[in-house]
């Protein structure tokens, strides 16, 4: 088949289950668009015109199917009010938890979305990637999910320990930072997103019985929000999902992303036929160290497992350091159309 249709139908139809000319490509760049534009990753993140120039430029130069305003995990926790040290390169570094106290969970009461500079600065870049590419083009807003912002709010050792011993904690936080997250969401839609992706990393690691009981309810309902609002929902949970991959497929989540730890054959016989899959390449060990025709192989050995409703990445973000070459070896090009193309 020929490769007729805009990047935004053939992301739009692969989840709605309709006939597609190829397989979607939506690789994660952060550091590595910042790099091509010949700026730091810091810029990347606190500079919105330098997030939508490497976007713009990445998507046009490797024909990918959607622009993305995911930037780093700290966005939120910044308006939140924590403090960091933010380096040319590598994410910020958090000078002391925000949330220790019941006084503390209060306080995120009082934050208003609509007028927070680094959640207002992704909602500006998502509407100047809307009004540049948005017609042709999916965009791709981002949220921190609720165990993930806990996690920044909390420490990851600590928030660990919560879900044991004091998970109130965790829901009467999590109440609010859900709430929270749905005006974050309501800005990004209005901007021109056409798909949201929640980011809780930190789900994988508390195991089936924690993330049932305590992280899902709240996943259920920002997403039924997100869905009343409009854009499509994209569950990225880093890491080996191996264990709630099934329980993921409860959220009403259109699309899934599947790192690589996880075999795609496993994850499809989880989820079912009606979830769009998205992955999983090894972005370390094939993309950035290995060979084009490697990578090819991955790629091919991806689409062969996921089945139908399957969007092509590598498991997470692209490593900055990635050969260009190597990116060419499986982004739409006159050498990968033919194993793409359905």
């Amino acid at each position: 088949m020929t490769n007729t249709m805009s990047p935004k139908e053939r992301i739009h139809a692969t989840i709605a289950q309709l006939p597609v000319d190829r397989t979607p490509v939506t690789p994660i760049f952060m550091a590595w668009a910042a790099h091509y534009i010949h700026r730091t990753y810091r810029d990347y993140y606190l500079e919105g015109d330098v997030l939508v120039q490497s976007n713009l430029a990445v998507a046009g130069d490797f024909n990918i199917d959607q622009v993305s305003a995911i930037s780093d995990p700290w966005r939120e926790a910044d308006d939140y009010g924590m403090q960091f040290d933010y380096p040319p390169e590598g994410v910020g570094k958090p000078k002391a938890h925000l949330l220790n106290t019941a006084a503390d969970i209060d306080s995120l009461r009082n934050i208003d979305t609509d007028h927070c500079p680094r959640m207002n600065q992704r909602a500006a870049s998502i509407a100047q990637l809307a009004a540049a590419v948005g017609d042709t083009h999916s965009v791709l807003g981002w949220l921190e999910g609720p165990i993930a912002e806990y996690v920044d709010l909390r420490g990851i050792n600590q928030a660990m320990v919560d879900l044991v011993d004091q998970p109130d904690f965790f829901t009467d936080a999590a109440d609010v930072l859900v709430d929270n997250a749905i005006n974050f969401a309501r800005q990004q839609a209005a901007a021109g997103a056409d798909m949201i992706a929640i980011g809780d990393a930190a789900a994988s690691l508390i195991g089936p019985q924690l993330y049932e009981q305590l992280v899902l309810p709240y996943q259920k309902k920002l997403f039924a929000a997100i869905h009343e609002l409009g854009p499509k929902v994209k569950l990225h949970i880093c890491g080996n999902i191996t264990d709630i991959i099934a329980l993921m497929a409860t959220t009403d989540a259109d699309v899934i992303d599947v790192d690589w730890m996880v075999p795609l054959d496993y994850a499809r016989s989880q989820v079912g036929q009606d979830i769009t899959l998205c992955g999983n390449f090894d972005p370390a060990a094939v993309l950035l160290q290995g060979t084009p025709a490697e990578v090819t192989t991955a790629a091919q050995q991806c689409i062969a497992a996921a089945g139908s409703s399957f969007i092509l990445m590598p498991g997470c973000e692209v490593p900055p350091g990635t050969p260009t070459e190597n990116l060419r070896a499986f982004c739409p090009n006159d050498a990968t159309l033919n194993w793409l193309s359905r």
